[in-house]
């Protein structure tokens, strides 16, 4: 009966987005088995959320990397920060319709406020914002033929990467979301669109239809990451673009997952964003993306890695789109790469599966080390270098789990930059919880 219950638990919490750590089995995807609702009820209520705590030992000036001799000796600065507080709902409509949904407070939630533009002359801007924000991740209705075959249509995550499929707290080690992958790809991204997914005997696949995304919002810094965004009441759809995602479970413990993308990004939004002449009008700013990822999880170690790259055709005419050249534009003028690469690993050991009565009580305390490396700008032969761009990132620190669906994490990272540049060191403490309440 408790396996049972176990298994009908970790479907509910799958099937709109959450995914299951588990000591036998590998980490699972967003949506990885079909809607259940435990004990027979049509309601689901849960959620999952974080608390941070970072000192960083570098400045924190706009001109830190434009002049970074001058803010070398900068004295350090602390935060505190909730990354993420996250309200899931789903009902079970029966014939197999479900809905599913999920509001995010980022940050803790919205407001105004003013921020410095980074790099870009350390000009005050006004944000329409708390330095947070509320999103709508989620919001779906599904009709559930069979265990192979799901329809979703509705706002969906876009599982490109390792983060992205699998983004709650308790599904990384670090404080903080993986920097590579949430620094050139939108983190957590969600786009309106339609899918289909399901699971066909040791495999698992989601097929997707999107909007496109939107050129005039990439950046040096980001690469495409604010590009899957909108400040309409809807979601321009000029271009449109396909994902795909496919994971692997044939060996007990390991998940092996693939995931590419492809679509259009120029004239996606209102207005024309190339000019008249014929050769611009041939512009697609076409955003490729392979990614391979993998979880391991078994024998008291999990150990994750990924590799990402993305290309971007058209990529030193995106900076002189019109709509990034007006001095009234909320976009910046900023060279965007040719393409982007973000490729990490991260492993832990349970110190406590060697203590008996730790063990029985199901309480794990991880030591582990992680890795990363990624570059938002490599740019085209045209375009100037940016080598602050480069970044080696390695961490090590704890995970102590008290009980299987609370984390508290704490570690000690640097972030290793080019020659000429200062390193970047700090500590970060953090808790986070999953769970699903009804």
């Amino acid at each position: 009966m408790n396996n049972l219950k176990h298994v009908m638990t970790a479907c509910v919490l799958a099937g709109i987005g959450i995914s299951i750590p588990s000591t036998a089995n590998a980490q699972v995807s967003t949506s990885d088995s079909v809607m259940n609702h435990a004990n027979k009820q049509k309601l689901s209520v849960g959620g999952y959320g974080e608390v941070a705590y970072s000192r960083e030992f570098y400045s924190d000036n706009v001109y830190r990397y434009s002049k970074a001799s001058a803010y070398k000796n900068d004295p350090s600065h602390g935060k505190f920060d909730i990354p993420h507080a996250v309200i899931y709902l789903s009902y079970d409509f029966g014939k197999g319709w479900t809905m599913g949904s999920e509001i995010e407070f980022e940050h803790g939630g919205t407001g105004v406020s003013y921020e410095k533009e980074y790099e870009e002359s350390g000009e005050w801007e006004q944000e329409v914002e708390k330095g947070g924000e509320v999103e709508l991740e989620q919001f779906w209705l599904q009709k559930t033929f069979s265990r192979g075959l799901n329809v979703r249509f509705g706002h969906i995550v876009v599982p490109i990467g390792l983060t992205n499929a699998h983004h709650e707290p308790l599904n990384f080690f670090t404080v903080y979301r993986p920097e590579g992958e949430a620094t050139i790809f939108p983190c957590t991204w969600h786009q309106t669109g339609a899918s289909i997914w399901g699971r066909v005997g040791k495999f698992k696949y989601e097929l997707q239809f999107l909007a496109g995304l939107n050129a005039l919002s990439f950046s040096r810094d980001n690469w495409i990451q604010k590009g899957g965004s909108s400040a309409f009441e809807f979601e321009p759809s000029n271009k449109y673009a396909v994902a795909l995602r496919i994971d692997n479970y044939s060996i007990p413990g390991l998940r092996l997952g693939v995931s590419g993308y492809y679509g259009h990004s120029i004239d996606n939004s209102l207005g024309r964003e190339a000019s008249d002449e014929a050769s611009s009008r041939n512009l697609k700013g076409a955003v490729t993306i392979g990614t391979f990822d993998f979880t391991y999880n078994a024998h008291n170690w999990i150990v994750r890695g990924n590799f990402d790259y993305g290309h971007l055709s058209d990529a030193n005419d995106v900076r002189l789109l019109t709509g990034r050249q007006t001095n009234t534009s909320p976009f910046n003028r900023d060279y965007v790469g040719k393409a982007a690469i973000a490729t990490g690993i991260e492993a832990g050991w349970d110190v406590f599966s060697q203590i008996q009565k730790l063990r029985q009580d199901k309480q794990k305390f991880y030591v582990f080390g992680h890795y990363e490396y990624y570059n938002s700008y490599i740019p085209t032969s045209e375009e100037p270098a940016y080598p602050y761009t480069k970044k080696n990132r390695m961490a090590f620190g704890i995970n102590y789990y008290p009980i299987s669906q609370i984390a508290i994490k704490a570690e000690y990272s640097k972030r290793f930059l080019k020659s000429g540049y200062n390193d970047e060191p700090s500590i970060s403490i953090g808790i986070a919880y999953e769970g699903f309440f009804l």
